[in-house]
């Protein structure tokens, strides 16, 4: 459940980039190169965000 939280808040983060990104004139092409690279980073991060540790044996 955490980890959706987070992959949500992310996107939010993310759509609001776009849409400055925007405003600015950016090229879309290279918009799409940079939400592409941040939701890998946010998919990592959220990962070892929200990551369980495995029990000790």
């Amino acid at each position: 459940m955490s980890f959706g939280l987070y992959a949500i808040g992310f996107v939010i983060m993310i759509c609001g980039l776009i849409y400055g990104a925007h405003l600015m004139h950016i090229p879309a092409h290279w918009i799409a190169v940079g939400a592409v690279v941040l939701l890998g980073i946010g998919i990592l991060s959220g990962v070892k965000a929200t990551r369980q540790k495995d029990p000790a044996e």
